[in-house]
């Protein structure tokens, strides 16, 4: 029997923006090598998505939080926001002085003062990661990937598939959520900030689980066939549409509730000894 599993990518297949570990990278190699279907699920850009991690080998990707899935250089789903709702979000964002990205299918745009922002962070971040590093027996002296980062300026606002924000508020979420309303859907982000908050805002209506039926219908598959793995907010909506959800052992314990099924951690072989428990491999 084929099965199809989608799998989100930061903190399920990458860790530290650049750590990939060795037996997630066997795994799903051998699972399609074993007949059945490896989808990327994620909330990034397409163009995004870190070359190490395409390197693997995929039969298809869904992006952008649901906004967009591709398969073989064919668009199967495009999902842009509407420009009055681009420019709405700008327009809160600016308004409560929030630095932004705005994501297109092939980009990612920066709001003045956001890519310092995000340096901070992981200048921040970087003496905590060397010593988890060093503590799983893994390379410790990784670089990040320097994110080709465009001004918001030079965007296509009839393009844009969703936002992530950093905001110094800790309630930018709730706040976001109730002044912006029920046309858009607003959800945590994964980026721990000390006294603030960050968050993905994309269309309501619009989420990796949308686009997972939609494939599906493509595919000619069961939900009952299909494995969801990841460990942020954004997938949440995976969660609910597959029929067999895993949370990773780095998720947060309301996800790791929510999804039933939990396996290690990014780094401690995680997706190996799911495939391995559910038969692919």
């Amino acid at each position: 029997m084929t099965r199809i599993a989608f799998l989100d990518v930061d903190g399920t297949i990458l860790e530290h923006g650049s750590v990939i570990a060795p037996s997630t990278v066997e795994a799903i190699r051998q699972a399609r090598a074993n007949g059945h279907l490896v989808w990327l699920c994620t909330g990034r850009a397409e163009a995004d998505i870190h070359p190490d991690v395409t390197a693997i080998g995929f039969d298809g990707a869904i992006s952008n939080g649901g906004a967009y899935a591709t398969r073989g250089g064919e668009t199967l789903i495009e999902r842009p926001l509407p420009r009055a709702d681009v420019e709405a979000l700008e327009g809160y964002f600016r308004s409560h002085g929030i630095h932004y990205f705005l994501q297109t299918h092939d980009a990612v745009y920066a709001s003045p003062g956001m890519a310092e922002t995000m340096e901070e962070f992981l200048r921040a971040r970087h003496a905590q990661q060397v010593e988890e590093l060093a503590a799983l027996g893994m390379p410790s002296d990784v670089d990040h990937r320097q994110r080709d980062l465009r001004a918001v300026a030079e965007v296509d606002r009839d393009r844009v598939a969703k936002a992530v924000f950093v905001s110094s508020s800790p309630d930018t979420v709730a706040h976001a959520a109730a002044e912006l309303g029920a046309g858009f859907h607003v959800i945590p982000g994964s980026m721990p900030l000390p006294g603030g908050s960050n968050g993905e805002i994309g269309q309501a209506g619009v989420t990796k689980g949308s686009a997972i039926i939609e494939v599906l219908d493509v595919l000619g598959l069961s939900a009952t066939d299909a494995i969801g793995m990841g460990d942020s907010w954004n997938d949440v909506e995976m969660f609910e549409v597959v029929g067999t959800p895993v949370a990773m052992g780095n998720a947060e314990p309301e996800l790791q509730r929510l999804a039933g099924r939990v396996t290690t951690a990014v780094l401690e072989d995680g997706v190996h000894n799911a495939f391995a428990e559910l038969g692919l491999i």
